[in-house]
């Protein structure tokens, strides 16, 4: 295969990222960006791909379309994988999984079954031709390909990835629902924050949103740390040119000399992210410290992004609207000059934060509808205006 044909290809993302997304491969050089639903489909050559799957923060998978055909049902699925050529990308002697996602009527069966069909059309075409065919093998396969149905059109693609790219590499201790590492940075990129100024995450947990915010900071590679791509077990995989487009990225790290601090009322927590911090290679850049933020305030002069998960959901058991009318009175007199953010899915306890929404973004955490919200803290003293109230659910600010 000629490295520098290009070729299409599909990144996956959480709901709501979708354009923090495409504007991640615009800026690393993508061609023919476009927006899906929680796709972002995209145009590169191979050392691209490469690229994508170190250097994307908001996507969770890499996909190479290889094969579309129209599918009625499990039996034109059957057909259609067996006219692949499933040699240009797997050996005999390899090994391989399949992971199906099913959208049609056409098809009554669950995902599951269409995972199994699609199995046995890959073995049953390797052991027609050379009586014997690769094993599954779902932990570590040579080969991870991805089957996608649409109503009747059927989307064969390769997984560059292999693990899910959430899993950056440096996550060894977590809290309860620790947030997920590309929604986290998700997070950071729509506060808009790019590492001039200073940044806190006042209920961090075990420091994904922390480690998240200073590799954008910092312009490391989301992935860096990662062990293994997918794409790293493909026939033509180019390992001089991986490692070209890694020095390549690695060169534009740069430093950033803002303040970057995270605070949790339990030690136990801040045990955990300080482990994930040193994981990270970054703990020359991120403090963390035992603060209840209740008791807390700003000790850091000049303008500061604020960015948290506070519980919410199954996570909270505990008077909700006390809880933020807490937040809302911190923020108010402990932390001037600054943006702050915040993810939640319960929007009736937002209406005793006491204060005004300046941007309400909707976001999915797993299965939870939520929302990010900003609120903008002024320098100085200030009264509250009557009009510094929580915006109703069908306020046109919600963007």
């Amino acid at each position: 295969m000629n490295m520098n044909k290009d070729f299409k290809m599909v990144a996956t993302t959480m709901f709501g990222l979708e354009e923090v997304l495409a504007t991640e491969l615009k800026n690393l050089g993508a061609q023919d960006v476009e927006i899906g639903v929680r796709n972002v489909s995209f145009k590169g050559d191979k050392g691209f791909m490469y690229k994508a799957n170190i250097a994307l923060r908001t996507a969770i998978r890499i996909l190479k379309p290889i094969k579309t055909f129209k599918a009625f049902d499990e039996e034109d699925l059957y057909k259609g994988l067996q006219k692949i050529n499933w040699e240009e990308y797997l050996d005999v002697d390899g090994t391989f999984s399949i992971g199906a996602v099913v959208n049609s009527k056409n098809f009554t069966t669950n995902s599951h079954y269409i995972t199994l069909k699609s199995k046995d059309a890959v073995a049953d075409y390797f052991r027609h031709k050379y009586s014997k065919r690769p094993n599954v093998d779902l932990k570590y396969p040579d080969l991870k390909i991805h089957v996608h149905i649409q109503k009747e059109l059927c989307t064969v693609s390769l997984d560059s990835s292999g693990d899910s790219l959430h899993k950056r590499g440096y996550r060894s201790a977590t809290n309860i629902a620790p947030i997920n590492e590309v929604l986290a940075a998700g997070l950071v990129l729509l506060s808009g924050y790019t590492g001039d100024e200073n940044f806190i995450d006042p209920m961090c947990g075990s420091g994904t949103i922390l480690i998240e915010a200073t590799m954008i900071a910092n312009n490391i590679p989301a992935n860096i740390n990662r062990k293994h791509f997918g794409f790293e077990n493909w026939k033509d995989y180019d390992e001089d040119l991986y490692f070209l487009i890694q020095d390549v990225l690695l060169k534009k790290i740069r430093s950033s000399h803002f303040k970057i601090m995270g605070f949790d009322k339990a030690p136990s927590a801040v045990r955990k992210a300080q482990d994930n911090i040193v994981n990270a290679n970054l703990d020359e850049f991120i403090g963390v410290h035992h603060v209840n933020f209740f008791n807390s305030k700003k000790e850091v002069f000049g303008k500061t992004t604020i960015l948290f998960n506070p519980p919410y959901g199954e996570r909270l058991n505990i008077d909700t609207a006390e809880f933020y009318k807490k937040i809302g009175d911190t923020l108010k007199h402990g932390y001037p000059d600054s943006t702050v953010w915040f993810i939640t899915s319960d929007m009736e306890a937002l209406k005793h934060v006491g204060l005004r929404t300046s941007k309400r973004i909707p976001l999915k955490n797993g299965d939870l509808d939520c929302r990010l919200v900003r609120y903008d803290m002024y320098a100085g003293t200030r009264k509250i205006r009557n009009d510094e109230r929580e915006l109703p659910e069908d306020s046109p600010e919600e963007s």
